[in-house]
């Protein structure tokens, strides 16, 4: 038995018991060092549902996770009881043509930390103790906080945007939405060499964030949106444009301000059903317009990078709480004027 933070329907999240069944051959016990609140967690907290998967039965929330191995499995020989460990929470089948063509990410079969995407819905990892499979965990330094190892999955959901993007180097990127993964891909954008970074919001607190991490300059939509508006001059201005907000309005405001033969990446989860995309301005200006969907090797990557300190979360870090004021720890994490990016802790 252990303790989990379990949503039932929206608004309806209960710290209680759980059971913990015995790991399998290949699976190693992992208690929770660290677990980031994701805008997918605020999304089944507050309404039930993320995009179209809605809750049909309770689960534990928690897919940015991070913690101490303390059992392993019989055929495990990776990792040992003892080892810090960044968790992946991507549980692909291995076996399908998708993984074997090495787009995990795309799995017919895949089973992801906290998500009601199939049912029975797959647990999170907000769990005093939980499962994975062996080849999930990546160790991690001594001296990586945990809160900062739990930060891998947004990165490399960040890192897979950017990959999707293309070629950044020398490029004009602009960025729709400030939080989480806006931020981080901004952070990544820099990395791979962009020439210069515009980031939109609706909100200052995060914007100014942005600033701070590198963005040449930042726009709030909401106050001002005849500042983005100027970018459509010539028939658009920016090489990449990568939507990370979920927003249809914000998706609808890149077609014009990206060049012809430009890119738009969606990142961002759209609310249920069918969003307007103008298909025409598409064609006529030759304007790819790719998803990008989770990650696949970019979770080790991602761990990397921030071990390495080339990636540096610590202007997201908003603050961590005890799991026993989650609720708390909920309505802060859904204020973008106190907080980026919230982490939980037994």
């Amino acid at each position: 038995m252990t303790l989990a933070a379990r949503i039932h329907a929206a608004k309806d999240l209960r710290v209680e018991t759980i059971s913990l069944r015995e790991p399998e051959a290949d699976e190693v016990v992992v208690a929770l060092g660290a677990g980031g609140i994701c805008g997918s967690d605020l999304s089944y907290y507050g309404k039930g549902r993320v995009g179209d998967f809605s809750l049909r039965e309770p689960m534990v929330l928690g897919h940015e996770v991070a913690g101490t191995v303390t059992r392993v499995g019989k055929a495990v020989t990776g990792v040992k009881p003892g080892y810090r460990v960044a968790v992946d929470p991507s549980r692909p089948c291995l076996a399908c043509d998708y993984c074997r063509a090495g787009r995990s990410n795309l799995c017919r079969n895949m089973r992801f930390f906290g998500s009601a995407a199939i049912f029975p819905h797959v647990q999170g990892g907000f769990s005093e103790l939980f499962l994975a499979r062996a080849d999930q965990c990546v160790p991690i330094p001594d001296a990586m906080p945990m809160r900062v190892a739990a930060c891998g999955e947004p990165l490399a959901v960040a890192l897979h945007g950017i990959r999707r993007a293309g070629e950044l180097l020398g490029r004009h990127v602009l960025i729709a939405g400030a939080g989480p993964i806006g931020l981080l891909c901004l952070m990544a954008a820099r990395l791979a060499g962009a020439r210069r970074i515009v980031c939109t919001d609706l909100a200052e607190a995060p914007l100014a964030i942005a600033r701070e991490i590198g963005a040449a300059e930042t726009i709030n939509v909401a106050s001002q949106p005849e500042r983005l508006a100027a970018y459509e001059a010539d028939k658009g201005t920016f090489d990449v444009a990568l939507e990370a907000t979920g927003a249809p309005a914000a998706l609808a405001s890149l077609f014009r301000v990206v060049r012809p033969g430009g890119r738009v990446v969606q990142l961002g989860m759209m609310p249920p059903g069918d969003v307007p995309v103008p298909a025409n301005l598409l064609m006529a200006r030759e304007i790819d317009f790719v998803g990008a969907f989770r990650f696949h090797e970019e979770y080790r990557t991602a761990i990397a990078l921030l071990a390495s300190g080339r990636i540096d979360v610590a202007p997201i870090l908003s603050a961590e709480l005890p799991m026993s004021r989650a609720d708390e720890a909920f309505a802060l994490a859904a204020d973008r004027s106190r907080a980026i990016k919230v982490h939980l802790a037994f």
